[in-house]
Protein backbone atom coordinates (compact mmCIF):
# COMPACT_ATOMS: atom_id res chain seq x y z
CA UNK A 1 0.00 0.00 0.00
CA UNK A 2 2.86 2.38 0.84
CA UNK A 3 4.51 1.77 -2.51
CA UNK A 4 1.30 2.28 -4.45
CA UNK A 5 0.41 5.47 -2.60
CA UNK A 6 3.86 6.97 -3.07
CA UNK A 7 3.86 6.12 -6.75
CA UNK A 8 0.36 7.61 -7.08
CA UNK A 9 1.54 10.85 -5.43
CA UNK A 10 4.55 11.12 -7.72
CA UNK A 11 2.51 10.36 -10.81
CA UNK A 12 -0.09 12.97 -9.80
CA UNK A 13 2.62 15.63 -9.64
CA UNK A 14 4.05 14.48 -12.95
CA UNK A 15 0.64 14.59 -14.61
CA UNK A 16 0.14 18.19 -13.46
CA UNK A 17 3.56 19.32 -14.64
CA UNK A 18 3.56 17.39 -17.92
CA UNK A 19 0.03 18.49 -18.81
CA UNK A 20 0.75 22.19 -18.30
CA UNK A 21 4.12 22.00 -20.02
CA UNK A 22 3.18 20.03 -23.10
CA UNK A 23 -0.57 19.90 -23.62
CA UNK A 24 -1.99 23.31 -22.72
CA UNK A 25 -1.84 25.13 -26.05
CA UNK A 26 0.33 28.18 -26.32
CA UNK A 27 -1.55 31.13 -27.81
CA UNK A 28 0.13 32.53 -30.86
CA UNK A 29 -0.16 36.30 -30.90
CA UNK A 30 -1.40 37.93 -34.07
CA UNK A 31 -0.32 41.49 -34.88
CA UNK A 32 -3.03 43.91 -33.92
CA UNK A 33 -3.51 45.40 -37.36
CA UNK A 34 -3.67 41.97 -38.97
CA UNK A 35 -6.24 40.83 -36.42
CA UNK A 36 -8.38 43.87 -37.10
CA UNK A 37 -8.19 43.22 -40.84
CA UNK A 38 -9.16 39.62 -40.28
CA UNK A 39 -12.20 40.61 -38.27
CA UNK A 40 -13.29 43.12 -40.87
CA UNK A 41 -12.76 40.96 -43.90
CA UNK A 42 -13.44 37.37 -42.88
CA UNK A 43 -16.89 36.19 -43.98
CA UNK A 44 -16.96 33.71 -41.10
CA UNK A 45 -16.16 36.19 -38.35
CA UNK A 46 -19.23 37.83 -36.80
CA UNK A 47 -17.14 40.82 -35.90
CA UNK A 48 -17.06 44.36 -37.25
CA UNK A 49 -17.60 45.21 -40.88
CA UNK A 50 -16.65 48.65 -42.00
CA UNK A 51 -19.24 50.36 -44.19
CA UNK A 52 -19.03 53.68 -45.93
CA UNK A 53 -21.32 56.04 -44.01
CA UNK A 54 -24.19 57.59 -45.88
CA UNK A 55 -25.07 61.22 -45.56
CA UNK A 56 -26.78 61.95 -42.29
CA UNK A 57 -25.77 58.64 -40.67
CA UNK A 58 -23.02 57.76 -38.17
CA UNK A 59 -20.14 55.53 -39.19
CA UNK A 60 -20.54 51.85 -38.59
CA UNK A 61 -19.41 50.44 -35.25
CA UNK A 62 -18.28 46.93 -34.35
CA UNK A 63 -21.40 45.33 -35.84
CA UNK A 64 -22.39 48.07 -38.22
CA UNK A 65 -24.07 51.13 -36.70
CA UNK A 66 -27.83 51.01 -36.94
CA UNK A 67 -29.61 54.28 -37.49
CA UNK A 68 -31.96 54.13 -34.53
CA UNK A 69 -34.76 56.06 -32.94
CA UNK A 70 -35.43 56.14 -29.21
CA UNK A 71 -38.77 56.18 -27.54
CA UNK A 72 -38.81 59.79 -26.55
CA UNK A 73 -40.61 62.66 -24.96
CA UNK A 74 -39.15 64.92 -27.65
CA UNK A 75 -38.53 62.88 -30.83
CA UNK A 76 -34.91 62.48 -31.84
CA UNK A 77 -34.12 63.64 -35.34
CA UNK A 78 -34.61 60.99 -38.02
CA UNK A 79 -31.14 61.67 -39.49
CA UNK A 80 -28.38 61.55 -36.86
CA UNK A 81 -25.17 63.56 -37.29
CA UNK A 82 -22.21 61.65 -38.74
CA UNK A 83 -19.48 60.32 -36.45
CA UNK A 84 -16.61 62.71 -35.89
CA UNK A 85 -13.60 61.71 -37.92
CA UNK A 86 -11.14 63.44 -35.61
CA UNK A 87 -12.53 63.54 -32.11
CA UNK A 88 -10.21 64.91 -29.46
CA UNK A 89 -8.15 62.69 -27.19
CA UNK A 90 -8.15 63.66 -23.52
CA UNK A 91 -5.24 62.40 -21.43
CA UNK A 92 -5.62 61.81 -17.69
CA UNK A 93 -2.25 61.48 -15.99
CA UNK A 94 -2.24 60.07 -12.43
CA UNK A 95 0.41 58.58 -10.17
CA UNK A 96 -0.76 55.06 -11.11
CA UNK A 97 -1.58 55.26 -14.82
CA UNK A 98 -1.87 57.39 -17.94
CA UNK A 99 -5.30 57.00 -19.57
CA UNK A 100 -6.48 58.33 -22.91
CA UNK A 101 -10.19 58.96 -23.47
CA UNK A 102 -11.52 59.66 -26.94
CA UNK A 103 -14.50 61.79 -27.96
CA UNK A 104 -15.29 59.16 -30.59
CA UNK A 105 -17.67 57.01 -28.57
CA UNK A 106 -16.66 58.51 -25.24
CA UNK A 107 -14.47 55.45 -24.78
CA UNK A 108 -11.01 54.54 -23.45
CA UNK A 109 -8.35 54.15 -26.16
CA UNK A 110 -5.33 53.61 -23.91
CA UNK A 111 -4.71 52.75 -20.26
CA UNK A 112 -1.00 52.45 -19.43
CA UNK A 113 0.01 51.32 -15.94
CA UNK A 114 3.04 53.22 -14.67
CA UNK A 115 4.14 50.74 -11.99
CA UNK A 116 4.03 47.64 -14.17
CA UNK A 117 6.42 47.50 -17.12
CA UNK A 118 6.43 45.06 -20.03
CA UNK A 119 9.90 43.83 -19.11
CA UNK A 120 12.89 44.72 -16.94
CA UNK A 121 14.62 47.04 -19.43
CA UNK A 122 15.16 50.58 -18.21
CA UNK A 123 13.23 52.05 -21.15
CA UNK A 124 10.43 49.46 -21.07
CA UNK A 125 6.94 50.96 -21.52
CA UNK A 126 4.15 50.32 -19.05
CA UNK A 127 1.54 47.63 -19.55
CA UNK A 128 -1.34 48.93 -21.69
CA UNK A 129 -4.63 47.32 -20.66
CA UNK A 130 -6.31 48.53 -23.86
CA UNK A 131 -4.74 46.64 -26.76
CA UNK A 132 -7.49 47.04 -29.39
CA UNK A 133 -8.18 49.55 -32.17
CA UNK A 134 -11.18 51.83 -32.82
CA UNK A 135 -14.05 51.28 -32.99
CA UNK A 136 -13.46 48.24 -30.74
CA UNK A 137 -12.73 50.29 -27.61
CA UNK A 138 -13.75 49.57 -24.02
CA UNK A 139 -16.80 51.38 -22.64
CA UNK A 140 -18.52 51.75 -25.98
CA UNK A 141 -22.29 51.99 -25.68
CA UNK A 142 -25.55 50.99 -27.35
CA UNK A 143 -29.00 52.32 -26.52
CA UNK A 144 -31.99 50.13 -27.27
CA UNK A 145 -35.60 50.94 -28.04
CA UNK A 146 -37.65 49.95 -31.10
CA UNK A 147 -34.28 49.85 -32.90
CA UNK A 148 -30.73 49.99 -31.55
CA UNK A 149 -28.61 53.10 -31.62
CA UNK A 150 -24.94 52.15 -31.80
CA UNK A 151 -22.82 54.82 -30.08
CA UNK A 152 -19.49 52.98 -30.03
CA UNK A 153 -18.03 55.37 -32.61
CA UNK A 154 -20.52 58.18 -32.18
CA UNK A 155 -19.31 61.79 -31.74
CA UNK A 156 -19.25 62.94 -28.14
CA UNK A 157 -17.90 66.26 -26.92
CA UNK A 158 -16.17 67.29 -23.71
CA UNK A 159 -15.21 70.60 -22.16
CA UNK A 160 -12.20 69.05 -20.41
CA UNK A 161 -8.71 70.19 -21.45
CA UNK A 162 -6.67 67.80 -23.53
CA UNK A 163 -4.43 66.98 -20.55
CA UNK A 164 -5.61 66.52 -16.97
CA UNK A 165 -2.97 65.89 -14.30
CA UNK A 166 -3.74 64.46 -10.87
CA UNK A 167 -0.75 64.73 -8.53
CA UNK A 168 -2.01 65.24 -4.98
CA UNK A 169 -3.17 62.29 -2.82
CA UNK A 170 -6.92 61.87 -3.09
CA UNK A 171 -7.23 64.47 -5.86
CA UNK A 172 -10.24 63.86 -8.12
CA UNK A 173 -11.53 65.04 -11.48
CA UNK A 174 -14.68 64.57 -13.53
CA UNK A 175 -14.71 63.97 -17.29
CA UNK A 176 -18.08 64.55 -18.91
CA UNK A 177 -18.73 63.38 -22.49
CA UNK A 178 -21.97 64.51 -24.11
CA UNK A 179 -23.60 63.12 -27.24
CA UNK A 180 -26.26 65.19 -29.01
CA UNK A 181 -28.86 62.70 -30.26
CA UNK A 182 -31.00 65.37 -31.92
CA UNK A 183 -34.17 67.28 -30.97
CA UNK A 184 -32.83 68.07 -27.50
CA UNK A 185 -32.00 64.49 -26.53
CA UNK A 186 -28.61 64.23 -24.80
CA UNK A 187 -26.57 61.32 -23.49
CA UNK A 188 -23.92 62.09 -20.88
CA UNK A 189 -21.09 59.80 -19.79
CA UNK A 190 -19.39 61.00 -16.62
CA UNK A 191 -16.13 59.50 -15.32
CA UNK A 192 -15.00 60.31 -11.77
CA UNK A 193 -11.27 59.62 -11.50
CA UNK A 194 -9.14 59.62 -8.35
CA UNK A 195 -5.38 60.00 -8.33
CA UNK A 196 -4.43 57.07 -6.07
CA UNK A 197 -6.95 54.47 -7.22
CA UNK A 198 -7.46 52.15 -10.18
CA UNK A 199 -11.21 52.36 -9.53
CA UNK A 200 -13.20 54.79 -11.72
CA UNK A 201 -16.84 55.68 -11.21
CA UNK A 202 -18.98 56.04 -14.35
CA UNK A 203 -22.57 57.19 -14.79
CA UNK A 204 -24.81 57.38 -17.87
CA UNK A 205 -27.59 59.95 -18.06
CA UNK A 206 -30.19 60.22 -20.83
CA UNK A 207 -32.01 63.57 -20.97
CA UNK A 208 -35.20 64.46 -22.85
CA UNK A 209 -35.66 60.93 -24.18
CA UNK A 210 -36.64 57.45 -23.10
CA UNK A 211 -35.15 54.07 -23.96
CA UNK A 212 -35.75 50.44 -23.10
CA UNK A 213 -32.17 49.26 -22.40
CA UNK A 214 -28.48 49.98 -22.68
CA UNK A 215 -25.42 47.84 -23.38
CA UNK A 216 -21.82 48.59 -22.51
CA UNK A 217 -18.84 46.80 -24.07
CA UNK A 218 -15.35 45.57 -23.22
CA UNK A 219 -12.83 44.53 -25.87
CA UNK A 220 -9.48 42.92 -25.21
CA UNK A 221 -6.80 40.53 -26.29
CA UNK A 222 -4.55 38.63 -23.86
CA UNK A 223 -2.21 41.02 -22.04
CA UNK A 224 0.76 38.67 -22.48
CA UNK A 225 1.82 36.38 -25.30
CA UNK A 226 2.32 33.11 -23.42
CA UNK A 227 -0.69 32.02 -21.34
CA UNK A 228 -0.13 28.28 -21.39
CA UNK A 229 -0.09 27.96 -17.58
CA UNK A 230 -3.05 30.18 -16.65
CA UNK A 231 -6.52 31.21 -17.77
CA UNK A 232 -6.74 34.40 -19.82
CA UNK A 233 -10.09 35.67 -21.05
CA UNK A 234 -13.49 36.98 -19.97
CA UNK A 235 -15.17 36.06 -16.71
CA UNK A 236 -18.03 37.17 -14.49
CA UNK A 237 -19.17 36.70 -10.90
CA UNK A 238 -22.73 35.69 -10.10
CA UNK A 239 -22.61 33.97 -6.74
CA UNK A 240 -19.57 32.08 -8.03
CA UNK A 241 -16.74 32.77 -10.44
CA UNK A 242 -17.41 31.82 -14.06
CA UNK A 243 -14.46 31.78 -16.46
CA UNK A 244 -15.62 31.86 -20.08
CA UNK A 245 -13.49 29.77 -22.42
CA UNK A 246 -14.00 30.47 -26.11
CA UNK A 247 -11.92 28.22 -28.34
CA UNK A 248 -12.93 29.14 -31.89
CA UNK A 249 -13.49 32.41 -33.70
CA UNK A 250 -17.22 33.08 -33.78
CA UNK A 251 -17.91 31.08 -30.62
CA UNK A 252 -20.01 32.82 -27.98
CA UNK A 253 -21.77 32.41 -24.65
CA UNK A 254 -24.61 34.21 -22.88
CA UNK A 255 -25.87 34.57 -19.31
CA UNK A 256 -28.85 36.29 -17.71
CA UNK A 257 -29.24 36.98 -13.99
CA UNK A 258 -27.72 38.89 -11.08
CA UNK A 259 -24.11 39.91 -11.73
CA UNK A 260 -21.51 41.44 -9.40
CA UNK A 261 -19.03 42.18 -12.18
CA UNK A 262 -17.85 41.32 -15.67
CA UNK A 263 -14.19 41.38 -16.62
CA UNK A 264 -11.40 40.43 -18.96
CA UNK A 265 -8.13 39.37 -17.38
CA UNK A 266 -5.28 36.95 -16.88
CA UNK A 267 -3.35 36.05 -13.74
CA UNK A 268 -1.84 39.54 -13.39
CA UNK A 269 -4.21 42.23 -14.75
CA UNK A 270 -7.90 42.83 -15.43
CA UNK A 271 -10.42 45.30 -16.80
CA UNK A 272 -13.83 45.10 -15.16
CA UNK A 273 -17.35 46.55 -15.27
CA UNK A 274 -18.89 46.67 -11.79
CA UNK A 275 -22.58 47.65 -11.68
CA UNK A 276 -23.68 49.37 -8.49
CA UNK A 277 -27.05 47.69 -9.03
CA UNK A 278 -26.25 43.97 -9.03
CA UNK A 279 -29.86 42.83 -9.21
CA UNK A 280 -30.83 41.51 -12.61
CA UNK A 281 -31.74 40.51 -14.93
CA UNK A 282 -28.41 41.51 -16.42
CA UNK A 283 -27.79 40.07 -19.85
CA UNK A 284 -24.15 39.44 -20.59
CA UNK A 285 -22.68 38.13 -23.84
CA UNK A 286 -19.25 36.96 -24.91
CA UNK A 287 -18.00 36.56 -28.47
CA UNK A 288 -14.58 35.61 -29.79
CA UNK A 289 -13.81 37.84 -32.76
CA UNK A 290 -10.36 36.65 -33.88
CA UNK A 291 -7.89 33.81 -33.48
CA UNK A 292 -5.49 35.96 -31.46
CA UNK A 293 -7.96 36.04 -28.56
CA UNK A 294 -9.76 39.29 -29.43
CA UNK A 295 -12.98 39.10 -27.42
CA UNK A 296 -16.13 41.19 -27.20
CA UNK A 297 -17.86 41.20 -23.81
CA UNK A 298 -21.01 43.16 -23.09
CA UNK A 299 -23.52 43.62 -20.32
CA UNK A 300 -27.03 44.95 -20.86
CA UNK A 301 -29.75 46.12 -18.50
CA UNK A 302 -33.32 47.29 -18.91
CA UNK A 303 -34.20 50.93 -18.28
CA UNK A 304 -37.31 51.51 -16.19
CA UNK A 305 -40.03 53.01 -18.42
CA UNK A 306 -41.25 55.26 -15.58
CA UNK A 307 -37.84 56.55 -14.52
CA UNK A 308 -37.89 59.99 -12.92
CA UNK A 309 -34.18 60.78 -13.14
CA UNK A 310 -32.01 61.11 -16.28
CA UNK A 311 -29.65 58.56 -14.67
CA UNK A 312 -29.81 55.22 -16.47
CA UNK A 313 -26.59 53.56 -15.30
CA UNK A 314 -24.34 53.74 -12.24
CA UNK A 315 -21.23 51.64 -12.65
CA UNK A 316 -17.70 51.17 -11.35
CA UNK A 317 -14.69 50.41 -13.52
CA UNK A 318 -11.48 48.70 -12.50
CA UNK A 319 -8.49 48.80 -14.85
CA UNK A 320 -5.45 47.55 -13.00
CA UNK A 321 -3.44 44.78 -11.32
CA UNK A 322 -4.98 41.77 -9.61
CA UNK A 323 -3.64 42.64 -6.17
CA UNK A 324 -5.84 40.93 -3.64
CA UNK A 325 -5.95 43.83 -1.15
CA UNK A 326 -6.84 46.38 -3.84
CA UNK A 327 -9.58 44.18 -5.24
CA UNK A 328 -10.97 43.52 -1.80
CA UNK A 329 -11.05 47.27 -1.15
CA UNK A 330 -13.23 47.81 -4.23
CA UNK A 331 -15.87 45.43 -2.89
CA UNK A 332 -18.52 43.69 -4.97
CA UNK A 333 -16.61 40.38 -4.58
CA UNK A 334 -13.99 41.64 -7.02
CA UNK A 335 -11.26 39.75 -5.13
CA UNK A 336 -12.93 36.55 -6.36
CA UNK A 337 -11.30 37.29 -9.71
CA UNK A 338 -8.12 35.84 -8.20
CA UNK A 339 -8.80 32.16 -8.63
CA UNK A 340 -6.45 29.36 -7.61
CA UNK A 341 -8.84 26.61 -8.65
CA UNK A 342 -9.62 23.70 -6.34
CA UNK A 343 -7.01 24.82 -3.85
CA UNK A 344 -8.32 28.38 -3.48
CA UNK A 345 -9.34 28.00 0.23
CA UNK A 346 -5.74 27.07 1.07
CA UNK A 347 -3.96 29.24 -1.50
CA UNK A 348 -5.58 32.55 -0.46
CA UNK A 349 -4.35 32.33 3.18
CA UNK A 350 -0.88 31.41 1.90
CA UNK A 351 -0.90 34.51 -0.34
CA UNK A 352 -1.92 36.70 2.62
CA UNK A 353 0.88 35.17 4.68
CA UNK A 354 3.40 35.73 1.88
CA UNK A 355 2.41 39.40 1.63
CA UNK A 356 2.53 39.73 5.43
CA UNK A 357 6.10 38.41 5.50
CA UNK A 358 7.08 40.77 2.67
CA UNK A 359 6.01 43.80 4.73
CA UNK A 360 8.82 43.05 7.17
CA UNK A 361 11.39 41.34 4.93
CA UNK A 362 11.05 43.61 1.85
CA UNK A 363 12.15 40.77 -0.45
CA UNK A 364 9.75 38.22 -1.87
CA UNK A 365 12.55 35.69 -2.36
CA UNK A 366 13.37 35.80 1.36
CA UNK A 367 9.62 35.74 2.11
CA UNK A 368 9.29 32.53 0.06
CA UNK A 369 12.16 30.95 2.03
CA UNK A 370 10.60 31.90 5.38
CA UNK A 371 7.15 30.73 4.24
CA UNK A 372 8.63 27.38 3.15
CA UNK A 373 10.30 26.99 6.56
CA UNK A 374 7.03 27.78 8.36
CA UNK A 375 5.13 25.23 6.29
CA UNK A 376 7.86 22.65 6.88
CA UNK A 377 7.72 23.27 10.64
CA UNK A 378 3.94 22.92 10.62
CA UNK A 379 4.22 19.50 8.99
CA UNK A 380 7.41 18.45 10.77
CA UNK A 381 5.73 15.98 13.20
CA UNK A 382 3.82 14.30 10.36
CA UNK A 383 6.87 14.16 8.11
CA UNK A 384 8.94 12.82 11.00
CA UNK A 385 6.42 10.06 11.58
CA UNK A 386 6.37 9.25 7.89
CA UNK A 387 10.18 9.07 7.68
CA UNK A 388 10.39 6.80 10.73
CA UNK A 389 7.71 4.52 9.34
CA UNK A 390 9.48 4.25 5.98
CA UNK A 391 12.75 3.43 7.75
CA UNK A 392 11.05 0.70 9.81
CA UNK A 393 9.38 -0.72 6.74
CA UNK A 394 12.75 -0.87 5.02
CA UNK A 395 14.17 -2.91 7.92
CA UNK A 396 11.20 -5.28 7.72
CA UNK A 397 11.60 -5.78 3.98
CA UNK A 398 13.53 -9.09 4.26
CA UNK A 399 10.92 -10.52 6.63
CA UNK A 400 8.11 -9.34 4.34
CA UNK A 401 9.79 -10.99 1.38
CA UNK A 402 10.12 -14.31 3.24
CA UNK A 403 6.45 -14.27 4.17
CA UNK A 404 5.48 -13.60 0.53
CA UNK A 405 7.63 -16.51 -0.61
CA UNK A 406 6.22 -18.82 2.07
CA UNK A 407 2.53 -17.91 1.81
CA UNK A 408 2.35 -16.48 -1.70
CA UNK A 409 -0.32 -18.98 -2.75
CA UNK A 410 -2.47 -18.44 0.34
CA UNK A 411 -3.61 -14.78 0.36
CA UNK A 412 -5.67 -15.12 3.53
CA UNK A 413 -2.80 -16.65 5.52
CA UNK A 414 -0.35 -14.10 4.05
CA UNK A 415 -2.50 -11.18 5.19
CA UNK A 416 -2.83 -12.69 8.65
CA UNK A 417 0.94 -13.13 8.98
CA UNK A 418 1.59 -9.60 7.72
CA UNK A 419 -0.79 -8.10 10.27
CA UNK A 420 0.91 -10.09 13.02
CA UNK A 421 4.31 -8.82 11.87
CA UNK A 422 3.07 -5.23 11.91
CA UNK A 423 1.68 -5.66 15.45
CA UNK A 424 4.92 -7.21 16.66
CA UNK A 425 7.03 -4.31 15.43
CA UNK A 426 4.32 -1.69 16.15
CA UNK A 427 4.24 -0.30 12.65
CA UNK A 428 1.35 0.78 10.45
CA UNK A 429 2.10 0.54 6.70
CA UNK A 430 -0.27 3.44 6.06
CA UNK A 431 1.44 5.74 8.57
CA UNK A 432 4.17 6.51 6.05
CA UNK A 433 1.68 7.56 3.38
CA UNK A 434 -1.07 9.48 5.17
CA UNK A 435 1.17 12.41 6.26
CA UNK A 436 2.37 12.75 2.68
CA UNK A 437 -1.21 12.74 1.36
CA UNK A 438 -2.23 15.42 3.87
CA UNK A 439 0.56 17.70 2.63
CA UNK A 440 -0.36 17.40 -1.05
CA UNK A 441 -3.16 20.08 -1.02
CA UNK A 442 -0.80 22.57 0.65
CA UNK A 443 1.91 21.84 -1.90
CA UNK A 444 -0.42 22.36 -4.86
CA UNK A 445 -1.94 25.50 -3.28
CA UNK A 446 1.49 27.08 -2.83
CA UNK A 447 2.43 25.94 -6.34
CA UNK A 448 -0.55 27.92 -7.72
CA UNK A 449 0.26 30.99 -5.59
CA UNK A 450 3.88 31.15 -6.73
CA UNK A 451 2.85 30.60 -10.35
CA UNK A 452 0.09 33.23 -10.46
CA UNK A 453 0.66 35.94 -7.82
CA UNK A 454 1.30 39.37 -9.35
CA UNK A 455 3.39 40.22 -6.29
CA UNK A 456 6.20 38.09 -7.76
CA UNK A 457 6.07 39.75 -11.19
CA UNK A 458 9.44 41.48 -11.76
CA UNK A 459 10.21 41.01 -8.04
CA UNK A 460 13.99 40.67 -7.52
CA UNK A 461 15.58 38.15 -5.17
CA UNK A 462 19.40 38.19 -5.22
CA UNK A 463 22.40 37.93 -7.52
CA UNK A 464 21.26 37.03 -11.05
CA UNK A 465 17.64 36.36 -10.05
CA UNK A 466 15.92 39.69 -10.77
CA UNK A 467 12.42 38.40 -11.56
CA UNK A 468 10.79 35.70 -9.42
CA UNK A 469 8.02 35.24 -12.00
CA UNK A 470 10.51 34.33 -14.76
CA UNK A 471 12.83 31.32 -15.18
CA UNK A 472 16.26 31.79 -13.61
CA UNK A 473 19.10 32.25 -16.04
CA UNK A 474 22.69 33.10 -15.20
CA UNK A 475 24.07 34.96 -18.19
CA UNK A 476 27.78 34.60 -18.87
CA UNK A 477 29.26 37.28 -21.17
CA UNK A 478 30.34 35.80 -24.47
CA UNK A 479 28.67 32.43 -23.76
CA UNK A 480 25.47 31.60 -25.63
CA UNK A 481 23.55 28.51 -24.52
CA UNK A 482 21.17 27.19 -27.24
CA UNK A 483 17.45 27.46 -26.42
CA UNK A 484 18.08 28.48 -22.80
CA UNK A 485 20.15 31.63 -23.24
CA UNK A 486 21.76 31.22 -19.82
CA UNK A 487 22.49 28.63 -17.14
CA UNK A 488 19.44 27.61 -14.99
CA UNK A 489 21.53 27.46 -11.82
CA UNK A 490 18.63 27.40 -9.37
CA UNK A 491 16.91 24.63 -11.30
CA UNK A 492 20.07 22.52 -11.43
CA UNK A 493 20.53 22.94 -7.67
CA UNK A 494 16.91 21.89 -7.21
CA UNK A 495 17.51 18.71 -9.24
CA UNK A 496 20.70 17.95 -7.29
CA UNK A 497 18.92 18.40 -3.96
CA UNK A 498 16.12 16.11 -5.11
CA UNK A 499 18.65 13.44 -6.08
CA UNK A 500 20.44 13.73 -2.70
CA UNK A 501 17.14 13.55 -0.82
CA UNK A 502 16.19 10.41 -2.72
CA UNK A 503 19.56 8.80 -1.94
CA UNK A 504 19.10 9.46 1.78
CA UNK A 505 15.49 8.30 1.99
CA UNK A 506 14.78 4.66 2.88
CA UNK A 507 12.61 2.71 0.49
CA UNK A 508 10.72 -0.56 0.58
CA UNK A 509 10.27 -0.67 -3.19
CA UNK A 510 11.51 -3.54 -5.32
CA UNK A 511 14.62 -2.90 -7.48
CA UNK A 512 12.60 -2.17 -10.65
CA UNK A 513 10.46 0.46 -8.93
CA UNK A 514 13.52 1.95 -7.26
CA UNK A 515 15.26 2.40 -10.62
CA UNK A 516 12.20 4.14 -12.03
CA UNK A 517 12.15 6.53 -9.09
CA UNK A 518 15.80 7.40 -9.69
CA UNK A 519 14.77 9.08 -12.92
CA UNK A 520 12.54 11.59 -11.11
CA UNK A 521 15.28 14.16 -10.32
CA UNK A 522 16.21 14.27 -14.01
CA UNK A 523 12.57 14.53 -15.12
CA UNK A 524 11.75 17.26 -12.61
CA UNK A 525 14.88 19.23 -13.48
CA UNK A 526 13.87 19.21 -17.13
CA UNK A 527 10.28 20.20 -16.29
CA UNK A 528 11.30 23.05 -13.99
CA UNK A 529 13.70 24.71 -16.43
CA UNK A 530 11.03 27.13 -17.67
CA UNK A 531 9.09 27.45 -14.41
CA UNK A 532 9.15 30.74 -12.45
CA UNK A 533 12.23 31.03 -10.29
CA UNK A 534 10.04 31.72 -7.24
CA UNK A 535 8.50 28.27 -7.59
CA UNK A 536 11.91 26.64 -8.12
CA UNK A 537 13.22 28.47 -5.04
CA UNK A 538 10.40 27.05 -2.94
CA UNK A 539 11.06 23.51 -4.16
CA UNK A 540 14.82 23.85 -3.56
CA UNK A 541 14.37 25.12 0.00
CA UNK A 542 11.80 22.42 0.72
CA UNK A 543 14.22 19.76 -0.55
CA UNK A 544 17.05 21.11 1.61
CA UNK A 545 14.82 21.05 4.70
CA UNK A 546 13.72 17.50 3.85
CA UNK A 547 17.39 16.48 3.57
CA UNK A 548 18.06 17.94 7.04
CA UNK A 549 15.08 16.09 8.46
CA UNK A 550 16.07 12.82 6.82
CA UNK A 551 19.61 13.16 8.14
CA UNK A 552 18.20 13.58 11.64
CA UNK A 553 15.99 10.49 11.25
CA UNK A 554 18.79 8.36 9.85
CA UNK A 555 21.27 9.38 12.55
CA UNK A 556 19.14 9.45 15.67
CA UNK A 557 16.31 6.99 15.00
CA UNK A 558 16.76 3.28 15.52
Amino acid sequence: MEQRTLIAVVLSILVLVVFQYFFVPEQQPVPQNEAADAVNSSPEAPGPKTQKPQAGQPEAGAEGAAKGSLQQAAPIAEALPPAASKGRTIVVDTSLYRAEFTENGGAVKSFVLKKYKKDLKDDSPGINLVNVSPPLLPLGLKIGASTTLDLRNYPFSSKAPETVELKSPGQETELVFTADLGNGALLKKTFTIRNDSYYIHMTLALENAAASSYSIFLYNRPFKEDNRYIFAGPSYYSGSLNEVKLDKTGEGQEFSGNVDWLSYGDNYFMTALIPELTQGPWNIKFLKLADDGLTESSMSHAIAPDRKSPLIADMGLYFGPKEIERLKGVGHNLEKAINFGWFDPIAKPLLYLLNFLYKYLHNYGVAIIVLTILIKLAFWPLAQKSAKSMKTMQKLQPKLQKLKEKYGDDKERLNKELMQLYRTYKVNPMSGCLPMIIQIPVFFALYKVLLMAIELRHAPFALWINDLSAPDRLMIPGVEIPMLGGIPVLTLLMGLSMWLQQKMSPTSMDPTQAKMMQLLPVVFTFMFINFPSGLVLYWLVNNVLSIVQQYYVNKFTD
